[in-house]
């Protein structure tokens, strides 16, 4: 980077000229002036090639996508897999003979391939689990499904503690397509407590299987019976997140995308043509052809744009930042394991004067509160004091009013006498006598 820097231009007086003239006192009539260096951009920063870069670096690494796909027996999830990447990953399943042992529990399978398109390399992991739904009791059928995906957690949480975390290998499932049968009713028991127990732990992308065997007006009935149970239960699907500042033509998929959710789908890698004579991939049946690649007839095209084409990084920013950070988090608190989150917390100087203001406000209101009620309480005593004060000044007021009452019959009493000629004390030589017979 190359910068031009100006030279300092010379300060003229008033008179224009700029040597400057003798003031008074003999000092100069300017003062002088601290040269300013400004520089300039001579050339292209640069930075503005960084995305550039990341692609370079992103080319050279290649990526990493693990989806799992959990279903009962027969509901497409190889073939939809199949036709999702245009690659055999899946061979056709043999039907095990009738009175073969099929396992009691859910496996996990697990199958990687790596794929290259236009010079981007993908590993793909695909995570099957044959056996869910397929039993008469399927209690805890959820419990070796939930168990993988924390198994996964686990493992890359090891890689992060270690001391050497050059080669991070990350294994963690990035969506999970949950297929529902395509009865065209509500969800059944099965479909609703998997999604419980999985929506906080990885991005959840419903889809209506085999939707070739229902009608327009049985696919738009049973989307809505589905998303209804979501909502009720409080369960979270991967919605396309929404970013500012985007255009008009992205937000219209965005809202295509997700008008389509739960994804009504139809797989097939078989090539068969059209009654126009095309050949495409889909069903041929009796009275018609399925294309798997037509929006007319399927959502196939808005799950693979979702899945692969438009939301694939978003689908593993969310796992990483969202689902395995809260993870993390409790499994850290689970082994004692705290921290402080004031430490490097980014402030804003007007929230945390807010806050301190709200602190004050609510410190000044407790005291408040507390000297109302110590007030109230020496007003209590002190009314209590006068009332007793009250009642023993009248118990005394009317003592005195009775001595004076009785002070004032013996008055009269003696008024009484003066005014008959009776004599107030008894005459001398009158003699009390006292005892019986006396």
């Amino acid at each position: 980077m190359q910068y031009q820097q100006q030279q300092p231009q010379p300060v003229e007086d008033g008179l224009g000229t700029s040597g400057g003239t003798s003031g008074v006192n003999g000092h100069s009539g300017t003062q002088p002036v601290n040269p300013i260096n400004r520089k300039k951009l001579a050339s292209w920063v640069g930075f503005s090639n960084l995305p550039n870069q990341v692609h370079r670096r992103s080319m050279r690494r290649g990526f990493n996508f693990t989806a799992m796909v959990v279903g009962e027996s027969g509901l497409g999830k190889s073939t939809l897999i199949n036709t999702l990447f245009e690659t055999k990953l899946y061979e056709p399943k043999q039907i095990p003979a009738p009175g073969v042992d099929r396992g009691r529990t859910v496996q996990i399978e697990s199958i990687s391939a790596d794929i290259e398109e236009n010079g981007v390399r993908l590993k793909l992991t695909v995570v099957d689990t044959p056996g869910f739904g397929d039993f008469v009791n399927n209690d805890e059928s959820w419990r070796p499904i939930v168990d993988n995906i924390e198994a996964r957690f686990d493992a890359y949480l090891e890689q992060e503690n270690r001391v050497n975390r050059l080669k991070l290998v990350d294994n963690r499932v990035h969506a999970c397509i949950y297929f529902i049968q395509p009865t065209g009713h509500s969800l059944k028991p099965i479909d609703i407590e998997f999604m419980r127990r999985l929506h906080t732990k990885v991005n959840l992308i419903p889809v209506i299987a085999k939707a070739d065997t229902l009608t327009e007006e049985e696919v738009v009935l049973s989307k809505r019976r589905v998303l209804a149970d979501i909502a009720h239960h409080g369960i979270r699907i991967f919605q396309p997140p929404q970013y500012e500042n985007e255009d008009e033509e992205t937000i219209q998929e965005n809202e295509e995308i997700i008008s389509k959710v739960p994804f009504a789908v139809v797989g097939s890698d078989n090539i068969v043509r059209s009654p126009n004579g095309r050949e495409v991939r889909g069903r041929a049946y009796p009275w018609g052809v399925i294309e798997v690649d037509n929006e007319e007839h399927c959502d196939f095209v808005k799950l693979r744009q979702m899945l692969v084409r438009t939301h694939m990084e978003e689908l593993r920013e969310h796992t990483n930042d969202i689902l395995y950070e809260n993870y993390r988090t409790d499994k850290l608190k689970a082994m004692g394991v705290s921290q402080d989150e004031s430490v490097f917390k980014e402030t804003n100087p007007a929230a945390k004067q807010a806050e301190e203001r709200a602190l004050h406000e609510a410190k000044l209101a407790k005291m408040e509160a507390e000297m109302k009620m110590v007030f109230q309480q020496k007003v209590q005593e002190k009314e209590q004091k006068l009332k007793q004060s009250e009642e023993e000044l009248y118990a005394r007021h009317r003592e005195m009013k009775e001595a004076l009452e009785k002070q004032r019959l013996d008055l009269e009493d003696k008024k009484r006498r003066v005014e008959s000629g009776r004599p107030l004390t008894p005459e001398k030589g009158t003699k009390k006598r006292f005892g019986i017979g006396k």
